[in-house]
């Protein structure tokens, strides 16, 4: 089931909503966290219901190890430490199996030179993101940092269907905890109409921004997979229209993840803060998709060593990190080549910080002029990236770099001839510009586009902020809305309730046609 659906929209949220409160305000909270997992199981199932039973299993599994490590059961047989093993082991195997089997099987089958196929495998929605939040579950029970809690309580930690499918990847000591409180159980008007906010606030970045510009991104990588060349400004321009498409795609799906927490009490933490604002790398991916970044820190990066054992190390085991992120997102050479660019970016960004250290520079910077650089800098790189984590195949990867670096040549519409005048033209042509029928470039509609995001993306306040006064948001990215942008924060007033209603509208006639989350294919 879809956020962007009218199924869920107009049903299943005001019916689980409806009888959560109404059960949870008579003081039957166990039959309230029931009902919770049973909808959020009906919410998985509706896309398959054959996998009910695989998500309930990991759970019941994982309940069961996270159990044992908590309570230091030992016996002449198995050590707590086996046990990890064994837990971590069945939640890879699991991954391993659905996400990455048909992937090892081909490029090995590529290296020997001999024919071994298996049949097609099924990618369990959430399966990345339900994993690896119970990896963490049981290292923490193995560290002694966690409690025996009530398997209900555990079974919406895994199944809560707002985090459930694209995340964020919560904690256990940041949810758990939350379900034992009274104060979800009670309507309360004002945490409502925050967390309706919140997901109008996303439904519109998804259902208006993030799928109206996709018809300027899918079509230009789609030509470049089948070997077409590019010009100039259409591989820009699809590769800027996927940038913001994925940007809107995920904090709309962020946003609307809080904002239905929100609904029913439990605060999520914040997953995207503004991340085409970062001036270099490092503070991109503190940004963007912060809860996989934290796991990948904690549970990657230091275990590795992190930054002990001197720079070599720090950046080996950077380079590490990122790979397995960049595997995480898909079993393809592309995200490998992906998450392996991010690690290079990153090394030389901490490389770039510590010999201006060496030199005597505080890291500050505090002129106009350098701080536009840097974003530039770091904005280039990050579109870049995502060419190669867009595209299907490097030959796609190729041509769309191909033409964005003008081998291709400059081509614009031929309309556009006319909006020059004589001399400009004469020069443009003498450059070598053409003025033509261009296949994948859209004129003036795709240009606002591309502006209209730029400005929300980088000049804006994001959700967190705009909503911060309401101090209901939890996580990184409280931040108040800045002075200049004061009049957009948000009240509990008639003109908040009236935009919010015209773009509740607005979204319900665009849903007409529902697409997916991108990160539901993670």
């Amino acid at each position: 089931m879809l956020f962007n659906s009218y199924v869920f929209t107009l049903l299943f949220l005001p019916v689980t909503a409806a009888v959560f409160y109404m059960v949870g305000s008579s003081g039957r909270h166990r039959v309230a966290i029931a009902w919770l997992v049973a909808a959020s199981l009906f919410f998985y199932a509706w896309w398959n219901p054959a996998y009910v039973g695989l998500i309930f299993t990991s759970t019941l599994i994982n309940y069961g190890l996270g159990i044992i490590l908590t309570n230091r059961v030992e016996n002449n047989r198995f050590s707590p430490k086996a046990i990890l093993i064994v837990g971590i082991g069945i939640n890879i195997g699991l991954l391993g199996y659905f996400k990455y089997a048909g992937f090892i099987v081909h490029n090995v089958t590529q290296v020997l030179g001999f024919e071994w196929q298996i049949g097609a495998i099924t990618l369990p929605l959430a399966i990345s993101f339900f994993t690896f939040q119970q990896i963490t579950y049981l290292v923490d029970a193995y560290r002694g940092e966690t409690k025996e809690y009530n398997f209900l309580h555990y079974c919406l930690f895994v199944m809560f269907f707002p985090q459930l499918i694209a995340g964020p990847i919560v904690h256990h000591r940041e949810i758990l905890p939350q379900f034992s409180r009274v104060l979800i159980y009670r309507f309360e008007y004002s945490r409502m109409a925050i967390g309706i906010t919140m997901f109008v606030f996303g439904l519109f970045k998804k259902v208006v921004l993030a799928d109206n510009v996709s018809a300027y991104a899918t079509p230009v990588f789609s030509a470049a997979e089948n070997g077409e060349i590019l010009t100039l400004f259409e591989a820009w321009g699809g590769a800027l229209a996927y940038t913001f498409q994925l940007y809107f795609d995920f904090s709309g799906y962020s946003d609307m993840a809080i904002g239905l927490g929100c609904i029913f009490g439990v605060e999520l933490p914040v997953n995207f803060n503004s991340p085409y604002k970062a001036t270099n790398i490092i503070e991109f991916w503190r940004r963007w998709h912060m809860t996989l970044s934290r796991f990948l820190r904690d549970y990657c990066y230091i275990p590795l060593g992190g930054n002990r054992g001197g720079e070599v190390r720090r950046y080996g085991n950077l380079m590490a990190t990122m790979l397995v992120g960049g595997l995480w997102h898909g079993a393809d050479w592309t995200f490998v080549a992906w998450g392996g660019m991010h690690g290079i970016f990153l090394a030389v960004n901490h490389g770039w910080r510590a010999m201006r250290v060496a030199l005597g520079d505080d890291l500050s910077e505090r002129r106009w002029w350098g701080r536009w650089l840097s974003w530039n800098v770091t904005f280039i790189a990050v579109v870049a990236g995502w060419v190669v984590f867009r595209s299907p195949s490097f030959g796609c990867v190729y041509r769309v770099f191909d033409g964005m670096m003008g081998r291709n040549g400059i081509a614009l519409p031929a309309a556009a001839f006319e909006h020059f005048g004589w001399p400009v033209r004469v020069l443009l042509e003498d450059y070598g510009w053409e003025f033509r029928h261009v296949e994948h470039l859209h004129g003036a509609a795709q240009l606002a586009w591309t502006a209209c995001l730029l400005l929300v993306a980088w000049v804006l306040p994001n959700t967190q902020e705009v909503l911060a006064r309401a101090r209901q948001v939890g996580g990184g990215g409280r931040t108040a809305a800045g002075k200049r942008w004061s009049w957009l924060s948000w009240y509990p007033n008639g003109v908040w309730a009236s935009v919010i209603s015209l773009m509740l509208t607005v979204c319900l006639l665009e849903m007409s046609e529902v697409s997916e989350f991108l990160y539901f294919q993670f």
